[in-house]
């Protein structure tokens, strides 16, 4: 299956920018510092994801 590098990335700067809402919300406000926060979060997942390159796929039978 090929996942592509953008698709990678959204799902990571999902799952950077929840971790960072839960993380902000646990007092019951969002402050602008947290917002900004999550913001950073989520785009830095974005960059960093895009640009790191896939594994490449092993055409070994004996690695399945």
């Amino acid at each position: 299956m090929k996942i592509s590098a953008i698709a990678k990335s959204i799902v990571a700067g999902l799952a950077a920018g929840a971790t960072a809402a839960v993380t902000a919300g646990q007092d019951g406000t969002l402050t602008t510092g947290e917002g900004v926060t999550i913001v950073l979060a989520v785009l830095g997942a974005w960059g960093i994801t895009y640009s790191v390159p896939n594994r490449a796929v092993s055409t070994d039978a004996s690695r399945q």
